[in-house]
């Protein structure tokens, strides 16, 4: 493995590895600050639950993208690497 391959397979990892905490962070209280202000301090668990659902979903087609990328990355090195 090329060290090209190996730092993009090292970033898709702490950039999957980020994207999983920002996902967990968005249960937290920031985001029940937020949700306050735009339905008031009565906020509703169902609006929370959206929210959440949200951007787990962003992460996710990030985390996939970056997964494709790194993939592609390595079909490109091990091709460069049988026409050695």
């Amino acid at each position: 493995m090329s060290f090209k391959t190996e730092v993009i397979d090292k970033i898709a990892a702490l950039v999957t590895a980020a994207f999983g905490l920002v996902a967990a962070l968005a249960w937290n209280g920031a985001i029940q600050e937020l949700f306050a202000l735009i339905f008031g301090e009565q906020s509703t668990l169902v609006a929370m639950l959206v929210y959440a659902v949200v951007v787990t979903i962003i992460a996710v087609i990030v985390v996939i993208l970056i997964g494709r990328a790194a993939a592609k990355a390595k079909r490109e090195d091990e091709v460069a690497a049988a026409s050695r």
